[in-house]
């Protein structure tokens, strides 16, 4: 599956450029369904389960359901660490903390290894602040977490080296991924699920309202958007008709980047590091989505998460969402309020502008601190394996890193989205450029956008941001 590949590939990078073949607006939809500096890090040796690691994909074409999770292929060679306990920071978004359930339990029966799962923030700032407090402690508390496509460069002095472990197993993954993964020579995360952000839409509400498509443009959600809430807002006052994830937090920053990239304001950051927010496309879109506050979207779309907007939309009351591609295995869900209505579409875009998503996604990856290093590394053997990227692909809608897992029939079936999305342009966040100090920078940004939402005029915040952003940035 070629087209699916191209996609995937170019969700790897945490911060370089946006490479991807690209779309106007007007392009088609489918209707689906500063940290404590530790010694030198040192590299995990290959544990005794090389023999086991599967090649290729696996799975023969393998459909799963959520109460049959993958056998653990590494079994034999995990087991020689029977009765040893791992703290696994783990999901909390959608269905992801059931598939942890499960697949922990299947582990466990299969090897003997107990999993403790600690619920990890489900906001990403908190989430990173969490984990910065763990290594600046060099805790033993935590063994494997989930670590964000943009946090390898930020944490990797704390992360073990997993080159030598996952050698043949980095070879299955998508190129870039491992590349973004990779730090001073060092593979320090291994992939689990790619992310970007795309729009949810309801079918039966276009069609009730004599819209034929879903919106290409922000011209065209406005007037869907205005003119469904009018109608819908007749029985339900609580309905709205766009949410997406206006919190201050790193997700602001992945829906601001995509509002600025698609209307020629710009990726936030240029190759020599300077700040780009402060221009008038970038000024002018901001002060539009503050616009969209209290008339097409609710007010409290300020403080939502992807969990709020999503249980908003689902629970049908709102005609558009931005997320993330997890959501599309709820929504569609058979205990789903609004399932069979339920279509996806590129993010809009101004005229002549590219349609646009930001790039996400997350790993999994080893504390150096661990006092259990080689039980871990099969744990997250088995978590990032083909087996159970297609288990999680088919059951969450979780994107997965491995091409040949990507292609499969089953897979495809589930998320019959990953086509149709080739054409939308990756933006990375300038994680890459900023290192350690994104955090900071992004920080800087979110709550300089989360201020324009709440009722400031983006012509006097934006300067002062990008100040501040210019100033993190070092």
């Amino acid at each position: 599956m070629p087209a699916v590949a191209a996609l995937l590939a170019a969700c790897g990078g945490g911060g370089g450029g946006s490479e991807a073949t690209s779309t106007t607006s007007g392009g088609a939809a489918t209707t689906p369904t500063t940290a404590a500096t530790p010694a030198e890090s040192p590299a995990a040796s290959p544990t005794t389960s090389a023999a086991a690691t599967p090649s290729g994909s696996p799975t023969g074409g393998a459909t799963y359901t959520l109460e049959t999770p993958p056998e653990v292929f590494n079994a034999d060679a995990a087991s020689q660490y029977s009765g040893q306990t791992i703290t696994y920071y783990g999901d909390t978004v959608g269905i992801g903390g059931e598939l942890d359930q499960q697949l922990a339990r299947a582990f466990t029966e299969a090897t003997g290894i107990n999993i403790n799962i600690v619920p990890k923030p489900q906001s990403s700032t908190e989430n990173y602040a969490t984990y910065l407090r763990l290594f600046q402690a060099q805790s033993p508390d935590m063994d494997v977490m989930m670590i964000d496509v943009i946090w390898p460069g930020a944490f990797a002095q704390h992360l073990l080296d997993l080159t030598d472990a996952f050698r043949e197993e980095a070879a299955q993954h998508y190129e870039t991924i491992i590349q973004n993964n990779t730090v001073d020579g060092k593979l320090v995360a291994i992939p689990w699920f790619a992310d970007f952000g795309m729009l949810y839409y309801r079918t039966d509400l276009l069609d009730k309202y004599g819209f034929s498509n879903p919106p290409a443009t922000w011209d065209e959600l406005e007037e869907m958007a205005r003119t469904i809430v009018e109608g819908e807002q007749a029985s339900n006052p609580n309905f709205g008709g766009f949410v997406f994830q206006g919190n201050a937090y790193e997700g602001l920053t992945c829906n601001a980047l995509e509002w600025l990239a698609s209307t020629g304001g710009g990726t936030l950051m240029d190759e020599q590091g300077n700040i780009t927010i402060n221009n008038p496309e970038a000024i002018a879109m901001l002060n539009r989505v503050r616009g969209w506050i209290g008339t097409i979207c609710p007010r409290g779309v300020t403080s939502y998460q992807e969990e709020d907007s999503r249980n908003v939309f689902q629970g049908g009351n709102a005609a558009f969402l931005r997320n993330w591609p997890y959501v599309y295995a709820l929504a569609t869900g058979e205990d789903s309020p609004i399932k069979g209505n339920v279509g996806v579409a590129p993010i809009p875009a101004a005229e002549g502008q590219d349609h646009v998503g930001t790039v996400g996604g997350w790993q999994l990856a080893v504390s150096r601190y661990s006092r259990v290093p080689e039980a871990s590394i099969e744990f997250v053997r088995y978590m990032t394996s083909p087996q159970v990227q297609s288990y999680r692909a088919q059951v969450g809608s979780f994107v997965p890193t491995i091409p040949s897992v990507a292609g499969e029939a089953a897979v495809l079936e589930k998320m019959p989205f990953l086509e149709p999305m080739q054409e939308v342009v990756r933006v990375t966040r300038p994680s890459t450029q900023t290192g350690e100090r994104y955090n900071q920078v992004s920080t800087a940004f979110f709550q300089g956008v989360n201020a324009i939402l709440n009722g400031q005029d983006a012509a006097q915040v934006v300067p002062q941001t990008a100040q501040q952003m210019q100033r993190a940035a070092g």
